[in-house]
């Protein structure tokens, strides 16, 4: 029999496959009854990452370890539940095995909650050039730059060098990119004048390049207008419904014909699925796992998908659902109350998505908020921004150094976590 080597027989339980410690697939495994399924997680990190704070961390607000929980942590307590380290490489749904790099596991149930990764829309050379925001270690790496761009601006030959080292591209205009060009503007403001006193931060260019007619696209018109105004009165330079050509450095090339000096190319620009081999052509869809109303993948009756890798069309959402977390989350809370309902033989309920709104921050006291009907902007959506946010993130400790950090930053205009920390290099990571 084929399975990873330590993970006990499931005996009389069935053993559900959860690929992704997501959003998704972590509300999952927390919700199902481990004394139906023996719960089988595998990811690639050994914690969980919460995505919406992943900027906070790349501007020098937050800790890593603030927005991170160990995937172990969370399931000490439970006995039917093991968690691999290891990347999914395949799926065979005939012998109902998943192909991993450390070897094979069998499953009766498997869910697909992969996420996604950065899409550059076809233009593979960014990759190698830019900087992505989709993980925590890619956070470092992004404060890592931003913070290397000060130092180097100390030692800068000429006036266009010293521009080309302080300009900041920063393309796309959703949450992630509105929320990370408010959040330098506001070290352009109040935090670097204090660290660079020799540096003249009338130079620093924040430019935000999107190629939606509207910032926050997603959300309501209000809000993006709201967005646009806050980020402009806070000096960011906005190229509105213009996508980016190329990036040769140090030229970021616009469809306009403009070219951008700079060192600094953050894309946060779109995502894509991160789509699993072994399944058949027929179970995607625009590259996401086709779903019907229970989270079934196309043509498997025991592979379900959840989260932004799933795509599930109907009367009520004939485009999809949005890549967001509350999709993600909804989905899980679904699929683990119809999974633990099965040996009860009661009758699964379909999926229904209920729109809770929507929170993006525009930097310091100002933020936009879609609830309904309700649409405000400024500081009192910024306090209910920062409340969700941290009432979502996972671990007491987590929450508390979180509120923290937030609390001293708001009292003294300051960030403290402004460490260059360079890697070295180690052949314990280089793979075999």
């Amino acid at each position: 029999m084929n399975y990873i080597a330590n993970i006990p027989e499931a005996g009389y339980k069935k053993r559900l496959v959860i690929i992704g410690g997501g959003f998704a697939g972590l509300e999952l495994a927390k919700k199902i009854d481990k004394k139906q399924y023996q719960v089988v997680l595998i990811d690639k990190n050994n914690y969980y990452q919460f995505q919406p704070l992943f900027y906070q961390v790349a501007t020098g607000g937050l800790e890593p370890s603030s927005i991170s929980y160990p995937h172990r942590k969370n399931f000490q307590r439970n006995k039917n539940f093991h968690f691999r380290m290891c990347e999914a490489q395949s799926v065979d749904p005939e012998k109902r095995i998943v192909k991993t790099n450390i070897g094979d596991i069998n499953y009766d149930h498997l869910v697909i909650s992969t996420g996604c990764d950065t899409n550059y829309f076809g233009n593979e050379s960014l990759k190698e050039t830019t900087f992505a925001l989709k993980s925590v270690s890619e956070s470092l790496l992004l404060r890592n730059r931003i913070l290397l761009s000060f130092e180097e601006a100390l030692s800068a030959k000429d006036e266009g060098e010293l521009k080309e080292i302080l300009s900041f591209v920063i393309v796309g205009g959703g949450a992630t990119g509105v929320e990370l060009a408010g959040s330098l503007a506001d070290m352009k403001k109040s935090i670097l004048p204090k660290d660079y006193p020799e540096i003249d931060f009338s130079k620093m260019e924040i430019h935000l390049v999107d190629a939606s007619p509207r910032l926050l696209f997603a959300m309501s018109e209000e809000a993006s207008a709201k967005a646009a105004k806050t980020l402009k009165k806070r000096g960011v330079i906005i190229h509105q419904d213009i996508s980016v050509k190329s990036f040769e450095k140090p030229y970021v090339e616009i469809s306009n014909g403009t070219k951008l000096r700079s060192r600094n190319v953050f894309w946060v620009a779109g995502v894509k699925p991160n789509s699993l081999a072994g399944l058949d052509e027929s179970a995607y869809n625009r590259g996401r796992l086709a779903v019907n109303e229970f989270n079934q993948v196309n043509g498997y009756e025991d592979i379900f998908a959840l989260g932004d890798t799933a795509l599930l069309i109907s009367d009520n959402s004939p485009k999809g659902h949005p890549q967001v977390a509350q999709v993600a989350l909804q989905m899980a809370n679904n699929l683990a109350k119809n999974l633990n309902n099965t040996i009860k033989a009661k009758e699964w309920e379909k999926f229904t998505y209920a729109d809770r709104g929507s929170l993006a921050t525009i930097g310091r006291n100002a933020a936009v908020a879609d609830l309904g009907k309700f649409r405000f902007g400024g500081r009192f959506a910024w306090w209910l921004w920062l409340w969700v946010h941290i009432l979502s993130i996972v671990g007491m400790r987590n929450k508390v150094s979180v509120f923290i950090d937030w609390v001293w930053s708001y009292l003294n205009y300051d960030v403290s976590l402004r460490l260059f920390i360079r890697p070295k290099f180690n052949k314990m990571y280089k793979e075999e």
